[in-house]
């Protein structure tokens, strides 16, 4: 999955799912904004860690084609 694709599909849905709670809330516009800033912190920590794994994924994944590269040349 192409993280660029991941990140805009999760910021978009966390926007819309902003826009519907707002349209939707039965309560004070200030706990409605707290628990909103709460929510969107919760996304934004959770693309963050998917961020970071993905990038130790792709780190691991280069340093393994790295190993090869240098194991076939030293075979040629």
């Amino acid at each position: 999955m192409n993280a660029g694709k991941f990140l805009t599909g999760l910021l978009s849905g966390a926007a819309v799912g902003a826009a519907i709670g707002l349209l939707f809330a039965p309560k004070k516009g200030t706990v409605t904004r707290r628990k909103l800033t709460e929510t969107s912190d919760n996304y934004i920590k959770g693309a963050k860690s998917k961020f970071n794994d993905f990038a130790v994924t792709l780190n691991e994944k280069v340093e393994s084609v790295k190993d090869k590269v240098d194991s076939v040349k030293s075979k040629i």
